[in-house]
């Protein structure tokens, strides 16, 4: 089978790590591999096998997002390295991307399918990227969403039949990363948080409620880069945290770090499907979560590997931060049960789900 996958870029992201994950699984089993990007190869982060095909257009620039030059241009060059590539089947992933996508493969008698990442209801595509999706996924084969609240919300512009529920897969930690030496000194005990420092990740809310807890031994460690860093810097010499918050940039191997935590926590305002999540559970670790609308709730068993609050609710989070600091028993209650995460979405098991997709749409 020949597969060509399509995503903006392949930056540190959750869905780009998706992608890469699903790209690195089949060419390992021999599978005919395409990947294409519109960014370049220098904004990559996450490593491909050396089998993969990998197209960069390097067409990102800062004209205007619907620039009429722009947009034809980048539909041309796109449908050409589709048409080269010659693939039975193209994945796209993220909602732009994906019209953009269906747009370039009009009339090539190539079965396309598209992946949502996230919940558009927290994060509005505005109106006119809301007409483009509504008449480019008229021609999708399939779209592929990350859980079944998310399946209720695409019904609204996708047909039920066409609609097809597959979670992010949870990869195992590779044994020999305890070998590994963590980039910078650890402090102890830490509790670790992760992912792009944006406003969607919340990391304010978390260290707003980091300054209520009534604990000065542990420290907080976020990792990733992104552009409220200065903002959550200045936050933490306000709430007097400087000398126990720590924010170290992205990290390439972050399960060394996620190893040697006693905690981790998501403050996201929403998520589609947190990869986050997945690689802390699977790290041994316990995760404190806000409850957002789709996503950690059906990757933590509340009580049994991890533990939710209601979404957005700081004196929640600060409460149960409080609490799980103090009693190492329940960190370690839920620490036995996290790993199994692995088994529940494992890579094996969510890529049939995709295989048997592949198969469907092709015949």
């Amino acid at each position: 089978m020949k597969i060509t996958l399509v995503i903006f870029g392949l930056s540190s992201g959750g869905a780009e790590r998706v992608m890469a994950i699903m790209a690195n699984y089949w060419a390992e089993r021999g599978k005919d591999i395409t990947l294409i990007t519109l960014r370049s190869k220098e904004s990559d982060f996450y490593p491909l096998d050396q089998r993969i095909k990998r197209v960069a257009l390097d067409l990102y620039s800062n004209e205007p997002v619907f620039s009429f030059k722009r947009i034809f241009y980048r539909l041309s060059l796109l449908r050409k390295a589709i048409k080269e590539s010659n693939p039975d089947v193209v994945i796209s992933f993220m909602t732009r991307m994906n019209a953009t996508v269906l747009f370039a493969t009009i009339g090539l008698s190539i079965p396309v399918v598209v992946s949502e990442h996230i919940d558009h209801r927290q994060l509005p595509l505005g109106f006119i990227w809301n007409i483009l999706r509504k008449f480019s996924y008229l021609w999708a084969n399939a779209v592929v969403v990350l859980t079944d609240e998310l399946r209720d919300v695409a019904s609204k512009f996708v047909s039920e039949k066409r609609l097809h529920v597959i979670p992010n897969p949870a990869i195992p930690v590779p044994e020999d990363d305890e070998e590994m030496k963590p980039p910078f000194d650890l402090p102890s005990p830490f509790i670790v948080s992760m992912g792009r420092l944006n406003e969607q990740k919340g990391f304010d809310l978390l260290l707003d409620a980091f300054s209520r807890v009534n604990n000065e031994d542990w420290s907080l460690i976020i990792l990733g880069e992104g552009e409220e860093r200065e903002a959550l810097e200045s936050m933490s010499e306000q709430y007097g945290l400087s000398s126990r918050v720590y924010l170290p940039g992205r990290v390439n191997v972050p399960s060394v770090i996620l190893r040697k935590a006693e905690l981790f926590v998501l403050s996201s305002r929403y998520e589609g499907f947190p990869m986050v999540i997945l690689e802390a559970l699977s790290c041994g670790l316990p995760v404190l979560s806000f409850d957002c609308p789709t996503g950690p709730n059906v990757i933590i068993r509340d009580g049994i590997d991890g533990v939710l609050v209601p979404a957005r609710d700081v004196e929640a989070l600060s409460i149960e931060m409080n609490r799980l600091m103090k009693d190492e028993n329940a960190r370690n209650r839920l620490a036995e049960n996290a790993s199994s995460v692995v088994e529940r979405f494992s890579t094996d098991r969510i890529m049939s789900l995709w295989e048997s997709l592949l198969d469907e749409v092709i015949r």
